[in-house]
């Protein structure tokens, strides 16, 4: 598999539509989906923010690429055959300094190993860890009778328990960006509740609008899952990435 996996310094970018293209038309080719360091490039060559991220091959390259973004960083496992990382080991968060870098690199590859044996490992993502803050949750789904939709929800037990979402067909406007937030129970975390800032609906509904273009202009994309995204006072950024392909 020779996926591009060069993500190492991305932030918001001016590229057009046709880099997500490039992207999207490499990985067909290869008729398979999207590696999470291919997602990721792909959503910020329209502009969307991810954290900033490498991915390496070996612990030395694990600890240039950490020392490059800066500590503390995220490292997870590259393989089209782990899709729920964290169920088989295959994340580790916060490691501060080379030494915990190389252990963390080392666990990975052994959980991985032990667990998923059979699984082609491409390398592991180390990835500037992300401020906690409130999670929210943007997808897209190609439906077959009524094309592609934009779902949005807020994260944690809003979606897992309350079902706290909202859809609408797209394409979709800021507007209806919005008015997709407004529905939602978990609405006041957004607006601003008992004190707490209100966090940067104008960020939010602007990537919600522009997940919603690559559904409606890239119609190999089956599915866009941004999960969790992490939305402040000022700007979000997506922590986690999964787009799935027709193929």
């Amino acid at each position: 598999m020779n996926a591009d996996l060069r993500v190492q310094g991305l932030k918001d970018s001016s590229e057009t539509m046709d880099k997500a293209k490039e992207i999207v038309n490499m990985a067909l080719a290869q008729k398979r989906s999207l590696l999470e360091p291919e997602a990721k490039a792909l959503i910020n060559s329209v502009g969307i923010p991810i954290p900033s991220s490498g991915a390496a091959r070996d612990e030395d390259e694990a600890v240039n690429i950490a020392e490059s973004i800066s500590y503390p960083v995220v490292l997870k496992v590259i393989s089209p055959q782990v899709i729920h990382k964290t169920d088989f080991g295959g994340v580790k968060i916060g490691a501060r300094n080379k030494d915990e870098v190389k252990r963390d690199f080392s666990d990975i590859i052994e959980n991985i190993r032990r667990k998923v044996p059979d699984a082609e490992v491409i390398g592991i993502l180390v990835e500037k860890m992300a401020f906690q803050s409130t999670e929210v949750i943007i997808g897209g789904i190609r439906d077959l009778q009524f094309g592609p939709a934009i779902m949005f929800g807020l994260g944690g037990i809003f979606t897992e328990i309350l079902k706290d979402i909202s859809f609408r067909l797209a394409p979709i406007t800021k507007e209806e960006a919005l008015g997709m937030m407004e529905e939602l129970k978990g609405y006041p975390l957004i607006e601003g509740y008992r004190g707490s800032k209100p966090l940067d609906r104008e960020s939010l509904s602007d990537t919600m609008v522009k997940v919603s273009k690559l559904m409606e202009e890239i119609k190999d994309i089956q599915e866009v899952d941004l999960n969790p995204v992490f939305l402040y006072p000022e700007g979000l950024t997506v922590v986690d990435a999964r787009i799935i392909l027709k193929v």
